[in-house]
């Protein structure tokens, strides 16, 4: 928004009205801003290994509701800022409830889901943080007309609304049955737990599963440590993997800065929100689209069909803004709109395959006793990132410029490459047997099988 940037950033908003002779992919090149972009994130960075210790020992619904607070006092100061520093300090508290929403709501909901349904359930989970983006950059468009200039308040303000439901929801929240099993030994009340959310009363098979995990939790007495032996060595690299990936197909940078890039293809700040807006649309919608077919197709179908889609359009994209954009050039209103639809296929695409089974895969992989290490490791290598891209896309936008697409074209081709070689199918699998997923595995088997520890744990568990 035009008086946001005058008001806090006033060297970017002298740029980009008043400068002709900075190249296009420059304009918005300000350390400053791209500190209060990522700053967000170094604040979830620190929060997720704080939050993997209190899922851990205290269940999920505590860092749900430790996550919301911080997300009301964040937009609290945020929506009041009168300086730079007020505001950033207002991003570190909403960085703060990331850290712990995204440590503890994806294992929510995969322990509670049915085997059948998870990955319905966890690919909810995108959709909705797809919704919140849709919402925001609605919020963003009609804040940007109120007369005065004050409209970027509520747009900062209003995440108070949803951090108050995700609070007070989770007052109302049952700990999932695996946490009432790892915190108390209380199998009666895991029992009519599972009994409710399954709506059977014959969940004994299902109880004993959770009941020989939770033996085997207790015994891992550092997670940490223990995640790094031999025997989990598919969990840790996925853990670490899978969001490393997931950043770079360059999401965030689209999503963060789609009004910006709409922009520097001479686009308007109204047309620009607009722009983000139906690109929040199309990529919510094929979250429901995965969501509907995830646990039918598989989950390697749904990477390979995203990846090519991604690919192609990236490398479209960055042709068009090559040879039609220039420096100092703009996009014609057809090659313009062209650009947008790409730019929703390509969103379409992440929405099919990195977007929601990026947080799906681990969710479900990672065995109880290193459950909430491996999701916090998850989390962290995700957040760093993510600041890494939000901290360098405006600088690599300057100094790659259309190359950036490039870029994250090639880094499409090697996951793609990853998963059709390295992670095996996880459909319908029960999330307590996950590791006959790994023992049949072409090359993870010699870990898994080769660990003479974890033989003789799992012959004394049978």
């Amino acid at each position: 928004m035009d008086h946001f940037l005058k008001k806090f950033f006033p060297e970017v908003f002298k740029k980009m009205k008043e400068d002709k002779t900075t190249s296009n992919y420059c304009k918005f090149d300000s350390q400053l801003l791209t500190f209060f972009t990522s700053s967000l994130y170094i604040a979830a960075l620190v929060a997720s290994f704080f939050a993997s210790q209190v899922t851990r020992a205290f269940g999920r619904k505590s860092s749900i509701l430790l996550g919301g607070a911080a997300f009301i006092i964040g937009s609290a100061i945020g929506g009041a800022a009168y300086n730079v520093v007020m505001l950033i300090f207002g991003r570190i508290f909403l960085g703060v409830g990331i850290g712990f929403a995204n440590q503890s709501v994806p294992l929510y909901l995969a322990e509670m889901a049915p085997p059948k349904k998870r990955g319905a359930f966890t690919s909810g989970f995108n959709f909705c943080v797809g919704i919140g983006i849709l919402i925001a950059n609605l919020i963003n468009y009609g804040a940007a007309k109120i007369r005065g200039g004050w409209g970027w308040r509520i747009s900062l303000a209003m995440a108070a609304a949803p951090a108050s439901i995700l609070t007070l929801g989770a007052l109302f929240l049952p700990d999932t049955p695996n946490s009432i099993i790892q915190h108390g030994k209380n199998y009666e009340k895991a029992k009519r737990v599972l009994q409710q959310i399954r709506g059977v009363d014959d969940v004994q098979i299902e109880l004993d599963d959770l009941i020989q995990a939770s033996d085997i939790a207790k015994a891992t007495k550092h997670p940490f440590k223990d995640i790094r032996r031999r025997r989990y060595r598919p969990q840790l690299v996925m853990s670490m993997a899978i969001p490393f990936f997931q950043q770079l197909t360059g999401i965030n940078t689209i999503t963060f800065y789609a009004p910006v890039l709409f922009r520097t293809i001479g686009r308007g700040e109204s047309a620009s929100l607009l722009s983000a807006i139906v690109v929040g649309v199309v990529g919510s919608s094929a979250v429901i689209l995965t969501s509907l077919i995830v646990d039918k197709v598989g989950r390697k179908v749904l990477f390979f069909v995203g990846g090519a889609v991604m690919l192609f359009c990236q490398l479209t994209i960055g042709g068009i803004m090559a040879v039609k954009l220039g420096d100092h050039g703009q996009l014609s209103t057809t090659y313009a709109y062209l650009v947008l639809i790409l730019v929703c296929m390509y969103v379409a695409g992440f929405g099919l395959s990195w977007g929601p089974l990026g947080w799906l895969i681990p969710s479900e992989i990672f065995p109880l006793e290193i459950r909430s290490a491996a999701q916090g490791i998850r989390v962290a290598v995700d957040f760093v990132f993510i600041f890494l891209g939000a901290q360098t896309f405006l600088a690599m936008l300057c100094h790659l410029k259309a190359g950036i697409f490039f870029f994250f074209g090639g880094w499409v081709t090697v996951m793609t490459a990853f998963v059709y070689l390295l992670l095996p199918e996880t459909k319908n699998v029960p999330i307590e047997r996950m590791e006959k997923i790994w023992r049949e595995h072409w090359f993870w088997k010699r870990f898994v099988l080769n660990d003479e520890d974890y033989n003789g744990n799992k012959a004394e568990t049978t």
